[in-house]
């Protein structure tokens, strides 16, 4: 409730009857009326910008709202990154009435609502006092005069329109990452700031290679022979098929390592994950008979140097 309180006055109410010396918190107001000090020192920390922005009537200057634009990528794009030129749609300046929001040629008159302030007031009562809470005038929408809207832009003083923009994505995004674009979202009206472009990411799974954070995965199979011998097999990575070299004597479900094999690290394009290749090793369900003698014989093979082990 303490943080609520705080924001509320930071929101823009200020007092009208406790003067422009600051406000004193007093123990027996606090005692009494059971009010918390923490309000009371909100209050006395930002009673002077409300005092300023009272004698500072608002410029009915109004930013831009941000845009967003969903962007899907494959795999090897996200990895790596890559430049997009995409087309986004957003409000720019009417060129009609030069963003004013009026008819070319009429004159604009004062707003009777809020007297040409562009903000009206409402006031609540408080055991503090008469709080007064400044909005935007919904008349003329805070720009203190009524016109003639444009017959362009219906008044708003703005259009939408097509713009391309090129946009580097980095090595290392991955889904729901978002890049910003400054100053390219919605134009401001009547001087205010541009909005910013949110360009929200999209990325299509592998079919063969499942990211995990920075590493990824890949399952190849050997057969039993391979496992025993050892071998060398070809791997599919994000650089392409690499050798992978397989130790005799691997045993079903080994995990390999291959070192900087994976995904670079987000703005760290030189540092990357690594590849972890999981060993499954086929065992046939069938034997000719002379792979079946061969077994047999390895296995009393077996067994004899067994037996001499324990002589």
């Amino acid at each position: 409730m303490r943080t609520r309180s705080c924001q509320m006055m930071r929101n823009g109410p200020y007092m009208t009857n406790m003067g422009r010396q600051g406000l004193k918190v007093h123990r027996g107001l606090v005692g009494a009326w059971g009010i918390s000090a923490t309000l009371l020192i909100c209050l006395s920390r930002y009673l002077r910008a409300w005092m300023v922005a009272a004698d500072n009537p608002w410029d009915g200057a109004m930013n831009g709202e941000d845009e967003y634009y969903s962007l899907v990528l494959n795999f090897k794009e996200a990895v790596f990154g890559v430049e997009k030129e995409i087309e986004i749609r957003r409000l720019e300046k009417c060129g009609t009435c030069d963003g004013s929001g009026a008819k070319p040629g009429t004159k604009s008159s004062r707003c009777n609502t809020c007297g040409g302030q562009g903000r009206v007031a409402t006031q609540t009562r408080t055991p503090l006092g008469i709080f007064q809470q400044s909005m935007t005038c919904s008349s003329c929408n805070g720009t203190g005069e009524t016109r003639t809207p444009c017959s362009t832009c219906s008044g708003d003083g703005r259009v939408r329109k097509t713009k391309r923009i090129s946009l580097k994505v980095p090595a290392g995004v991955d889904s729901g990452s978002r890049l910003r674009v400054r100053n390219e979202g919605n134009s401001g009206k009547r001087g205010g700031s541009p909005g910013d472009l949110f360009v929200v990411l999209e990325v299509i799974p592998d079919p063969v290679l499942k990211r995990e954070d920075t590493n990824i995965l890949y399952s190849c199979k050997v057969s039993y022979i391979d496992a025993i011998l050892g071998t060398t097999i070809k791997v599919p990575t994000v650089d392409g098929m690499v050798d992978l070299k397989i130790p005799s004597g691997t045993q079903p479900g080994s995990t390999l390592v291959m070192a900087k094999k994976g995904v670079p690290l987000l703005n760290k394009k030189n540092m990357r994950g690594d590849q972890f290749v999981r060993v499954q090793v086929e065992i046939p369900k069938k034997l000719s008979s002379d792979e079946r003698k061969l077994i047999e014989e390895l296995s009393e093979l077996s067994k004899g140097k067994t037996a001499a082990g324990m002589r």
